[in-house]
């Protein structure tokens, strides 16, 4: 239960401090004319449902209540209320038609807005620097992307125009029934302070629980990122009973939190019923008693019922939407905190635009930590000149992944300088960078989609054809040739249907369709198996020939042939030079050496 209660903690969203519904607004400024027309419809869809109970109240006290002899002027007064008939048809279709165009144009104007909004989150996203994924879990983004962005959605295809057409009613209700007979208007209002107060509670208890739901969808939605995602540990260990607990407590965090909010509107909306049944015994008995005197006709008093009916419907209505609205608003806070999350790396406002990248690499003093505080790298120098196969050893944390994640600009540091070809990286653009380097990781990711997709990465500019040269030079055609599909074979999620040593070819073939300047390998053959070994030894030196190669591995012999290995210990770099140099210093690589060896 502790480890629950402190992640729930550590997955709770900042409280926006910006002002949640102008921002929401703003997404409407593209769709200004839908808007407009909307309430055009609305207003005279508040016009019609005001004009229909008018109808048959005067029709009443026309051609039925009337002081007529028997059998004086039947066929008048029939066709009279004919006539009234077709007009209240005529009514009801042009609210039809009315009602029609405008859900149509709302879903649309709704869909709209959230497709552009999808597509700003996740291009911001994708702004974001590795700091970010590496502090936030991926269901918490996940669940703004999808669920957070849904809710909105209900705000801009519903909510905003029905909201803005009840409060029109009732405003048009209120006018009327002031217009008709003010007495009997003023016994209909009687219950509206009631009901005002109402409704002022019932926002802020929404707007609470919306926002406790929204967390706690966020973090069941986080749990079971993480859990499916790693099920074969899952199993393997043995702990489904375990996980299933944990999944429980969630779960029933999250329904506890819907419970509130479904509870809010549940004991409001019968409230507001109530509400309306006794408005409407005030008006029964107010008019009866004016129809007894002669002072309210009968079609008066039937419109009146009507309207109180038809009053307290917008009331209910508005308590509906008020909590849809406070879901939306509690969704778009968290959508917006996203928004607002600011990248650490930054393009400069002019880059330095070289006419191309040799390969050069240069550390100057170089110290970096994660946090600002505790430093991986402490005052880092070395040089790798263009061509040159340089491989990185030594313990794990050392920092020898730290020092590749820095060369693609993945963070930054907080001393020191580190230049391309001479220039200092943040003198030039993330683009320009990562274009001239080609990652080669012991993990390697491969996305659903075919073979074909997971080379080309979405680069148009590489043709199927070099598609397949770069597959035959890494040795990666000699088991894609043998897919049913060959390179249109699908590909599942993360690749499970293939080996490591395939993956890995896969790997190599889509790194050099990309043909980078600067090769990373970061433990490329740490995970290699026999059958596909002596292929990714050739597809590795295919991959190396005329390429800066910076390499990190932790089994020395695939890195012996390197013009220079740097030994890495604590932040430090400790030893420097070709693999026998290194064995002649009787160091900490000669260690490294004779450890592996025995």
């Amino acid at each position: 239960m502790k480890l629950f209660r402190r992640r729930e903690e550590d997955l709770a969203d900042i409280h926006y401090e910006g002002k949640v519904v102008p921002r929401m607004l703003s997404y409407l400024k593209p769709h200004v004319k839908t808007i407009a027309i909307c309430l055009l419809l609305v207003l005279v869809l508040t016009a019609l449902e005001l004009y229909r109970p008018m109808l048959t109240g005067d029709a009443i006290d026309l051609f039925i209540a009337g002081d007529y002899a028997p059998g004086e002027a039947v066929e008048e007064r029939f066709a009279g209320l004919l006539f009234t008939a077709g007009k209240y048809a005529l009514a009801l279709l042009i609210t039809f038609v009315c009602n029609n165009r405008m859900m149509y144009l709302l879903q649309r104007m709704g869909q709209r807005i959230v497709y552009e909004m999808r597509r700003e989150l996740f291009e911001h996203i994708e702004s974001l620097s590795m700091r970010f994924f590496d502090l936030t879990p991926v269901g918490k983004i996940v669940t703004r992307v999808t669920n957070d962005v849904e809710a909105v959605h209900e705000l801009y295809a519903n909510i905003l125009v029905k909201l803005f057409r009840n409060v029109v009613k009732i405003l048009g209700l209120a006018v009327v029934m002031l217009a008709l007979d003010v007495r009997m208007a003023l016994l209909s209002f009687i219950m509206v302070p009631l009901v005002s107060v109402l409704t002022v509670l019932t926002r802020t208890l929404s707007l609470r629980a919306n926002r406790e739901m929204r967390t706690r969808l966020t973090a069941l939605n986080t749990f079971l990122s993480e859990h499916l995602s790693g099920m074969k540990i899952i199993q393997i260990f043995n702990r489904e009973k375990r996980k299933y607990e944990e999944f429980s407590q969630y779960s029933e965090a999250h329904y506890r939190a819907s419970f509130r909010a479904i509870m809010v509107n549940a004991v409001f909306r019968p409230i507001i019923v109530f509400t309306a049944v006794v408005a409407m015994s005030i008006v029964i008995a107010g008019g009866s008693h004016g129809v007894l005197t002669g002072t309210v006709s009968f079609g008066t008093m039937y419109i009146f019922l009507q309207y109180i009916k038809t009053f307290f419907e917008p009331i209910q209505d508005l308590a509906e939407q008020l909590s849809t609205l406070q879901s939306a608003v509690a969704s778009a806070e968290k959508i917006f905190t996203l928004l607002d999350e600011k990248p650490l790396i930054h393009d400069p406002e002019k880059p330095v635009q070289p006419a191309e990248i040799r390969g050069r690499i240069e550390f100057r003093n170089v110290w970096f930590a994660y946090d600002n505080e505790n430093f991986i790298l402490r005052d880092v120098s070395f040089v790798i000149e263009p061509g040159q196969k340089v491989a990185f050893v030594g313990a794990t944390g050392a920092g020898k992944s730290s020092i590749l994640n820095l060369i693609g600009r993945y963070y930054d540091i907080q001393k020191g300088e580190i230049l391309i070809d001479g220039v200092n990286i943040k003198d030039l653009s993330r683009d320009q960078i990562r274009r001239a380097i080609g990652q080669v990781q012991q993990d390697v990711f491969i996305f659903t989609g075919d073979v074909k997709s997971n080379i080309r990465l979405r680069e148009e500019s590489i043709s199927d054809e070099a598609i397949r040269e770069a597959s035959r030079q890494v040795n990666a055609d000699r088991f894609i040739d043998r897919l049913p599909g060959g390179y249109d074979e699908r590909v599942t999620e993360r690749g499970s249907t293939f080996s490591a040593g395939q993956r890995q070819l896969l790997s190599f073939a889509r790194t050099l369709a990309f043909d980078p300047s600067i090769l990373i390998l970061d433990e490329a053959t740490a995970n290699i198996d026999t059958e596909t070994e002596q292929w990714i030894q050739e597809a590795l030196e295919t991959l190396m020939t005329g390429r800066t190669t910076i390499m990190v591995a932790h089994r020395l012999s695939t890195i012996q042939h390197a013009d220079k290995i740097i030994v890495m210990h604590k932040g430090k770099i400790r030893e420097s030079g070709t693999h026998q140099e290194l064995l002649d210093q009787d160091g900490i690589y000669r260690k490294l050496y004779q450890l592996q060896l025995a």
